[in-house]
């Protein structure tokens, strides 16, 4: 028994290794995509290195070291919630049928976890952090231990979050669960964006009282331990490494209690399924608010879309937060403009491009259903307004508050014209570029894009976006006039109706040019949006 389980460690490794190149071998393009992003990562590896080095000797490194340490540490946490299949060993399900037992277990997939490219990043960032802090032999000894410490440490709260959301890691909502990346990528980067602004304003100096709780906190204590043992405080240095190391045992203890629970209970997520009464449809309710007919099936049918569909969704959440975080943080920085408003609406006007994407191969029912380019402005215009039932009032919200917080309100007019303007163009260029230039979106993965189709998803979008922008031109002229001339600015409310009105034409118009051609090429669009 005892052999056995010496043996399980190289056992578990090369699995990791196999499982690596086994899906490597699938396709020359994941293949390609996997060897850009290990240069890529170590590209950034080098650079951050050498980036830390530069630190060594400045008077409040430690501070910004040990919040690097730890916002790492964070990543490493929430990383398996919103990546779950980015490694195939974190369900420890499928290992369920075998006559393991959780204290080797435990060190074999500790192991396992500290082959990739993630850990190699993560210990050339403490190997920086140490150089940059450590001074004397003893400190970079102390440092080196500090290093693996924490290395282990994130390992190991990544397995545990992971073990202890493995049941919904694996469902249909814990899929779902991955479409809040994008908007914790929007807040973090807006987070990182303006904390940096204010370090550099400030000074790293900004960062000591911050700094001073977090050399407290595992596994930041572990690296600055290496700080403590350079100015000779060798017993905080000895408490910086226990409270690391308690933290280590308790991360494996919570994680071996998780893999027992995992390996000797049933999955009760699909228990009593069937004893559920079967639930009415979820959007009763909303039907009956919306129109009769084609228009009112089709607008409900969209909004399911939003409602369910993990990719659709993604993107509505993506959009709504980025639309919403741009202008309030370069607001709340003093910075932004009431203008920087309209990148909401453009955002969500975003979505109305590839409206027959997000059908997949199921447009065959939609298409059986069209037969006149009537049938088809029907259909569009309702996607029309099922997309604008969300973004018009959220559009308006944000210009609201943008202009709030700016103080601005005479300019909450222009704001708002340019707007509905703004929002009208890109429904107009996204219901075109829908019938003209469709493409598949795999249900899969986190690919929007079916190989072979990015070339269409470029022209789709981008080239929508520079029209939609051609098409306001005379509404942003306008409002550059009014701002500029003297005695004008008092009609500068007018703008209001007057893009709103603009916008609505640019729709109607985009909608009936899109509509023969949606109807003329309904074989080509379905062939399109079916090769993922």
């Amino acid at each position: 028994m005892s052999g056995a389980r010496t043996s399980l460690t190289p056992v578990v490794v090369r699995l990791k290794l196999s499982l690596l190149r086994n899906g490597l071998r699938q396709s020359s393009g994941r293949r390609a995509a996997y060897i850009a992003s290990v240069v890529v990562t170590l590209l950034f590896a080098a650079l951050q290195l050498i980036g830390l080095i530069a630190l060594r000797g400045h008077a409040h490194a430690e501070s910004l070291i040990v919040l690097l340490v730890a916002v790492l540490a964070l990543g490493w946490a929430v990383m398996p919630l919103f990546f779950p299949s980015g490694d195939e060993t974190l369900d420890p399900t499928r290992l369920v049928m075998l006559p393991l037992r959780p204290r080797p277990l435990v060190r074999a997939l500790l192991t396992a976890s500290l082959v990739g490219i993630g850990p190699l990043f993560t210990l050339c960032v403490f190997a920086g952090s140490v150089i940059a802090i450590a001074r004397g032999g003893a400190a970079f000894a102390v440092g080196a231990v500090g290093a693996v410490l924490a290395l282990l440490a994130c390992v190991a709260l990544a397995r545990a979050v992971a073990a202890a959301n493995v049941r919904l890691l694996t469902s249909r909502k814990g899929r779902d669960l991955a479409v809040l990346s994008g908007l914790v990528v929007a807040v973090g980067a807006q987070v990182v964006n303006f904390g940096a602004q204010r370090v550099g304003a400030s000074g790293l100096g900004e960062l000591d009282p911050l700094g001073a709780v977090l050399r407290w906190v595992p596994p930041a204590s572990a690296i600055g331990a290496a700080d403590s043992v350079s100015d000779g405080a060798y017993g905080v240095a000895a408490a910086q490494l226990a409270l690391s190391a308690a933290a280590l045992a308790a991360l494996l203890w919570v994680w071996a209690r998780h893999l027992t629970r995992l390996m000797t209970s049933p999955d009760g997520s699909t228990l009593q399924a069937g004893e559920r009464p079967a639930r009415e449809r979820g959007s009763s309710g909303l039907a009956r608010l919306l129109p009769p007919g084609r228009t009112g099936t089709v607008m409900e049918r969209s909004l399911r879309y939003v409602w369910r569909d993990p990719k659709t969704k993604a993107a509505w959440v993506t959009s709504l937060a980025i639309g919403l975080i741009v202008p309030v943080f370069n607001a709340w920085q003093g910075t932004g403009s009431v203008y920087f408003a309209c990148f909401a609406a453009g955002m969500l006007g975003i979505q109305m491009y590839n409206q027959f994407g997000q059908d997949t191969s199921a447009f065959w029912m939609v298409a059986m259903t069209i037969s006149s380019p009537r049938d088809a402005y029907v259909e569009l215009r309702a996607r029309a307004f099922a997309l604008l039932l969300i973004t018009l009032p959220y559009a308006t919200v944000v210009t609201v508050v943008t202009t709030a917080m700016l103080g601005d309100w005479r300019a909450l007019p222009e704001a708002l014209g340019l707007s509905f303007a703004l929002l009208g163009a890109m429904l107009a260029t996204g219901a075109w570029t829908s019938a003209r230039f469709p493409y598949s979106i795999p249900q899969e993965g986190y690919k929007n894009v079916a190989p072979g189709q990015t070339g269409l998803a470029w022209i789709s979008i981008f080239g929508g976006m520079v029209a939609a922008a051609l098409l306001c031109a005379p509404v942003i002229a306008l409002t550059i006039w009014l701002n500029v001339s003297a005695g004008a600015g008092s009609w500068a409310w007018l703008l209001l109706p007057g893009g709103a009105a603009y916008g609505a034409g640019l729709t109607v118009a985009g909608l009936r040019l899109a509509a023969p051609r949606t109807a003329g090429r309904l074989p080509e669009i379905l062939a399109a949006v079916s090769k993922g």
